[in-house]
């Protein structure tokens, strides 16, 4: 908005208008920037979108930190590549919004900020895994734009696209046509957010790897003899072969940033995973040699191997329960997340432990904290190891709250489970108890804890039912007598005092 100043001159009787730059210096211009990136809600998400051959979109909330950190260089990216041939459109989102919500559970958002990229009006959905300041977005989102794979005519070509520090897949086709090239391109759309892909009719284009003749899906990587190649062009295989390839024969795991992508990688596999702890400082070349050995004997035999620093690899310590001072220490989680532990390791019993594991002789590690000494507040303390005894063979009907120490709405419930349970302290067939989720490992089937506090209530009887109501001491009490069944221990006690009768 603009506004003028009129000066009305009584003397002169003369109306003067004040000229454009003293009305700039008095009153000054107000013009609102202009934005960049479209704001969208439930009432036009759905229709923009379908508008759109290729859309950016950010599902924010307001209160939400990194989404602040992210906005300013979400909003530079989006006026940078609104001048891209052809524009490239930046939206978002309020997830946090109720009337947004609904629409928000459609593309899954599980956390803010969430990106998305949306393809042909909505249909296709891919996440965006790029950076996340300005530059980064449009060099990302540029590529993402263009084809899926691009075409490398020469070296030169090659020179331009090809990150000698990052993963790269290139598809070698002396005739790009028919079946094969079909399902390269069919791969390179579907992985395009994860690995940049591109082509080429001569092999002698690239930098590493020699001449083929035939159809040749070929893997450049910065470990690992640096390039793999492929020859099996089914979607399926092709995608399995990126991933495992994708992963250093032994992944390091210490503080260097360039290593963080291949530890995420490892941790996101399906494979049995093998993690051996050791302080770098003393004892990497001690074990890496050995270690290694191990890991190429066991290639393509479903399990991943990680080499870590005491020093970095604190949160697993804390993961798995165990100290630094047990290191060096190999962890082995197989697919059905059992966990096998040797401490103390010597670089000469690698292979028989891994050996050892394959043949199925090794005791799972079950973690748990130590059995209360004394267990006489209200509410009980259930630890892994007392589990069975307390829960699932006391013939009790059992309130059981997963928790986390740091978990501020654990604690906001606790005297309310007081309360609850102090309530119940004359009931011998009640029990409310407590465990901490994250100190001690639980079976696998019954408890589905994804956050905390996570509550399940299981019958004298058996039947196990998770606890979604109100957490106010009236509304779980009534739930429990709702649930409630007689223990065989109440049972017991009839018949004993009849037969005192008697």
């Amino acid at each position: 908005k603009t506004f003028c100043v009129q000066i009305n001159m009584a003397k002169s009787g003369i109306l003067v208008i004040v000229s454009a730059l003293v009305v700039l210096a008095v009153c000054g211009v107000f013009a609102e920037e202009k934005e960049y990136v479209l704001t969208l809600d439930h009432t036009n998400l759905t229709e923009t979108v379908a508008k759109h051959n290729f859309i950016v979109l950010e599902f924010y909330a307001p209160w939400c930190g990194h989404c602040k950190n992210l906005a300013p260089e979400y909003e530079k990216a989006a006026s940078e590549l609104s001048s891209h041939d052809p524009p490239i459109v930046l939206a978002k989102y309020d997830a946090s919004d109720e009337a947004n919500r609904e629409l928000s559970k459609q593309y899954e958002i599980q956390g803010f900020p969430t990106i998305k990229i949306l393809r042909d009006g909505g249909k296709k959905v891919q996440e965006y895994n790029g950076p996340r300041e300005a530059a980064g977005i449009v060099s990302y989102l540029k590529k993402q734009v263009g084809p899926a794979s691009a075409e490398i005519k020469s070296k030169e070509d090659a020179t331009n696209l090809i990150d000698e520090k990052s993963i790269f897949v290139v598809g070698i086709f002396p005739d790009p046509s028919g079946e094969k090239f079909e399902n390269y391109l069919t791969l390179a759309e579907k992985l395009r957010g994860e690995v940049d892909f591109a082509h080429t009719v001569d092999a002698k284009h690239l930098p590493r790897g020699g001449p083929v003749n035939k159809p040749t899906l070929r893997l450049l990587k910065p470990f690992d003899g640096l390039f793999v190649d492929f020859e099996d062009f089914q979607v399926d295989a092709m995608e399995k072969f990126i991933s495992e390839s994708s992963i250093p024969i032994v992944t390091i795991f210490d503080n260097d940033p360039n290593n963080h992508p291949y530890v995420n990688k490892f941790f996101e596999g399906t494979n049995a995973k093998a993690l051996l702890f050791v302080n770098f400082s003393s004892d990497f070349d001690a074990f890496k040699s050995k270690y290694n050995d191990v890991a190429v004997l066991y290639k393509g035999d479903g399990v991943s191997f990680l080499l870590g620093d005491v020093e970095a690899g604190q949160g697993a310590f804390e993961y798995f329960g165990l100290k630094p001072e047990q290191a060096p220490v190999i962890i082995i989680m197989d697919t059905e997340e059992q966990k096998y532990v040797k401490e103390h390791l010597e670089p000469d019993a690698i292979a028989a432990y891994l050996k050892d594991y394959k043949d199925g002789k090794l005791k799972p590690h079950v973690k748990s904290q130590p059995i209360p000494e004394v267990n006489d507040e209200p509410v009980k303390v259930v630890v892994r190891d007392t589990l069975q005894d307390m829960v699932y063979n006391s013939g009790k009907n059992v309130l059981l709250e997963f928790y986390a120490p740091w978990c501020g709405h654990c604690k906001s419930l606790a005297p309310i489970l007081d309360e609850v349970a102090v309530s119940f302290e004359s009931d011998p067939d009640v029990l409310i108890a407590k465990l901490d989720a994250t100190a001690n490992d639980l079976p696998k089937g019954d408890f589905d804890v994804q956050g905390f506090p996570t509550m399940y209530f299981r019958s004298a009887s058996g039947n196990l039912s998770q606890y979604d109501g109100e957490r106010t001491k009236e509304a779980i009490i009534e739930f429990i007598e709702k649930n409630r069944d007689k223990s065989a221990q109440s049972d017991s006690a009839k018949v004993d005092s009849a037969k005192d009768e008697l």
